[in-house]
């Protein structure tokens, strides 16, 4: 059996409104895990789509080895909809069911094509990824689809998509909106799949049980051999060489200038001595113009060959410096937000959920809680809980969909805003640690991207008057492109106050340096051991 692939040649693509995507990408992604990285904006969940036939190149082929099948971002489902129709499969259960009554015709004995085990297959994937609440029995694939959470809504439709029994798997941000339990099942789908997968994802978890990885960057795609981190540490030591190279290109360029400022010198001098030598006549005049001629002719010689050697210095220089990549850091230093050991941030009891249940909980100094639960559990209810009470220090809240600041503002309107009392100068400088440099903070909130949003919302809210001391987090790292994380996280390292983080993401919660662990659950908020 011949092994599955994807081929991209020539691929180019432009929106309608003339912003270009791809011009001529070529890329072949064999069989094994693939996690496909880059920027936000760079065109990563748009080349699925192109690959997946939701749209169509403007030059170019894509030439797809297998039967595709995608996973698109946020998914949303029809709650009226019967669940044998979401996946697929509907048609097929209806002539199996007349089959089995000996009421079958031929087009039905087409339509089975060997999927009579169909039903059951539904059922051990829909359990495999831990749909039990959603169809406990074949016959509850009749059901209607009902409310699900975002978690249950995406992995009902990735087994809508490995029904079809793909050879190629395309995933878009497959663990967004999924709990820690749920991410693992999927982890596990993964892993067993023995075709071409390929996905986008902001996961380091998931993309370190890639193969491989492809870093879309520039309008080109470049593969790596290995997991995430393996791609890590070869950008990181070609990023080390290219440092190096800025320096010696750096160091070459001021030579070459120093040699061109004591060339220039040394013709100074010259022309003083050859224009002294012909005021006073020490030789005739013939030899004298010919002796300045040749003077002259020397000079042009000398001057353009350090010129030429600077202008190639600054050359070297320049291509260096287009091997670095831009990693700017998120510094903050917030004194005011500064919590000391031993003060009361929250005492807050007796929170009514959307379960029922009442739960307490009490944050002491600068504590970092992270906070976990299966979707729908009430993690969201509950920061809206903590807030409603009222801390005894002054919070902010992040929410997930960072709608914290007026869109119709700048961001340093915005920030203006929560800090009345600040200086412009005061603003801006703040504002420059969140990389918000010059005219970047002119900008208005309504057309950030969305690392760019986070980095805005954060600024909003900790440079606010009072300064927060707590401060509360709901699913920050949802669509973030990794770079946007490392911010995130660059940030919060910084942060001097108390920390509640609701989070699906371990590896985010680990790097945050979290203190204590809690799981909400269906009976409420217990210590949780930490992964």
């Amino acid at each position: 059996m011949a092994q599955s692939y994807l081929s991209l040649s020539d691929l180019t693509f432009t929106w309608p409104d003339g912003e270009p995507v791809f011009e001529g990408l070529d890329a072949v992604i064999g069989t094994g895990r693939t996690g496909l990285v880059g920027l936000n904006g760079s065109g990563k969940s748009t080349l699925l789509r192109l690959i997946a036939g939701r749209l169509h190149p403007d030059r170019g082929s894509v030439t797809a080895r297998g039967e595709v099948a995608y996973l698109q971002q946020d998914v949303t489902l029809d709650p009226t909809r019967r669940i044998d129709r979401l996946l697929g499969i509907a048609e097929v259960r209806a002539s199996l069911h007349r089959i089995e009554a000996g009421a079958g015709t031929s087009a039905d004995f087409d339509a089975v094509r060997g999927r009579w085990d169909i039903e059951e297959r539904a059922v051990s994937t829909l359990h495999r990824l831990g749909l039990e609440r959603v169809v406990r029995r074949a016959s509850d694939l009749d059901r209607t689809v009902g409310e699900l959470s975002g978690g249950e809504t995406v992995l009902l439709t990735l087994t809508a998509q490995l029904l079809k029994e793909p050879e190629i798997l395309l995933l878009d941000e497959p663990t967004n909106n999924l709990d820690i339990e749920s991410r693992s099942r999927l982890y596990d789908v993964v892993q067993r799949f023995s075709g071409t997968l390929l996905t986008v994802s902001h996961d380091r978890g998931l993309l370190d049980s890639m193969d491989s990885i492809a870093e879309l960057r520039g309008g080109r795609i470049r593969l790596f051999g290995g997991n995430f981190s393996t791609y890590l540490e070869t950008v990181e030591a070609e990023q080390e060489s290219a440092r190096a190279a800025v320096r010696d290109a750096r160091n070459d360029v001021e030579k070459q200038k120093r040699e061109l400022a004591e060339a220039r010198i040394k013709l100074d001098r010259r022309k003083r001595y050859g224009q002294k030598m012909f005021e006073n006549k020490r030789a005739p005049r013939a030899k004298m113009r010919l002796l300045k001629r040749q003077a002259q002719e020397s000079a042009g010689k000398l001057r353009n060959n350090h010129l030429g050697k600077v202008e190639e210095a600054r050359e070297t220089l320049t291509e260096a410096e287009s091997a670095l990549r831009d990693d700017r850091e998120v510094r903050i230093d917030l004194p005011d937000t500064e919590v000391h050991p031993g003060q009361q941030v929250l005492s807050a009891r007796e929170l009514d959920l959307v379960s029922g249940q009442r739960v307490s909980l009490d944050v002491v100094g600068p504590e970092r809680i992270a906070i976990i639960g299966r979707n729908g559990v009430g993690k969201t209810t509950l920061l809206d809980a903590v807030a409603a009470t009222g801390p005894r220090v002054p919070f902010k809240t992040l929410p997930q969909r960072l709608d914290v600041f007026d869109e119709s503002l700048t961001v340093a309107e915005n920030a203006t805003a929560a800090a009345p009392h600040a200086s412009a100068e005061q603003i801006r400088a703040q504002l420059a640690r969140f990389l918000f440099r010059g005219s970047d903070s002119d900008v208005c909130a309504s057309a950030l991207s969305g690392g760019e949003r986070l980095r805005a919302a954060l600024a909003t809210i900790l440079l606010a008057e009072p300064s927060p001391r707590l401060l509360m987090m709901d699913e920050p790292t949802n669509n973030l492109d990794l770079p946007s994380l490392a911010h995130l996280t660059q940030a919060l390292r910084s942060y001097r106050g108390a920390l509640i983080v609701v989070s699906h993401d371990r590896q985010f919660l680990h790097d945050l340096r979290i203190t204590r662990w809690l799981e909400l659950t269906g009976e409420g908020l217990r210590d949780y051991e930490g992964p």
